[in-house]
């Protein structure tokens, strides 16, 4: 069953409704905007936890028994990547591309859940535009309110980040 939709209403749909798929699938792509590689490891977690039922389908992978410790190894090693002053911008067009790619995916992830595979996927890759985007815009003028300080505003991104996307995969319960 889709979350968000309590389907003892008589008066809803026998199809499952969009609108849970964009209220999910949007903002994991935010924060896979925000940091690429956590979106993935929380829906990889979700996948393992049954929590997304994902066997048989392109995205099996991502409830494989080690997969869910990769992803989280790979979201930790990009938290403490993101602090490095050689790391790119996430507007490049290879990071910028791969957050879309990574949005999109954990997107249809959700929307397989909901039975709205396009429709996840879609939302998902608009959401890591808006991510992207926006959460540089965030932290740009949060580092010029602060005089300068990078540190303090990286570790509150990562915050948010890893705060969303474990309240987002603990809505697909």
């Amino acid at each position: 069953m889709c979350p968000l939709v309590h389907r003892a209403d008589p008066r809803l749909p026998k199809k499952r409704p969009y609108m849970s798929v964009y209220v999910l699938a949007f903002p994991i792509g935010i924060v896979t905007g925000l940091r690429c590689m956590t979106a993935p490891a929380a829906v990889s977690w979700a996948a393992k936890l049954g929590w997304l039922p994902l066997e048989n389908t392109w995205l099996s992978f991502l409830g494989f028994a080690a997969t869910p410790y990769i992803l989280t190894a790979l979201a930790i090693a990009e938290l403490i990547n993101d602090k490095l002053p050689k790391t790119p911008s996430r507007k490049a067009p290879g990071p910028f591309a791969t957050r879309v790619l990574i949005g999109a995916m954990c997107g249809a992830a959700i929307g397989i859940k909901c039975g709205a595979v396009t429709a996840g996927l879609v939302a998902g890759a608009l959401g890591a535009v808006v991510g992207t985007l926006g959460g540089y815009e965030f932290r740009m003028r949060l580092v010029k309110a602060t005089g300068g300080r990078d540190l303090p505003i990286a570790l509150l991104e990562d915050a948010i980040a890893v705060g969303g996307a474990i309240l987002i995969v603990t809505r697909l319960t």
